[in-house]
């Protein structure tokens, strides 16, 4: 259990960071993205960042 939340926290993580460039316009990869300069998306991945730190926090107590 402590692995798998350590993963998906890890993976959440990375994906909110992606998520969070692509909405300030940092990360224009794919260059037909939706989500490229759309400040909704920095919070989504700010969002998600936090709730993998969340899951690494939480599989380092269990």
């Amino acid at each position: 259990m402590r692995t798998l939340f350590l993963i998906i926290g890890l993976l959440a993580v990375v994906m909110g960071l992606i998520w969070t460039g692509q909405g300030a316009g940092l990360i224009q990869w794919p260059a037909q993205s939706f989500m490229i300069n759309q400040s909704q998306w920095m919070w989504y991945g700010a969002s998600t960042a936090f709730g993998g730190l969340l899951l690494i926090l939480i599989s380092r107590k269990v």
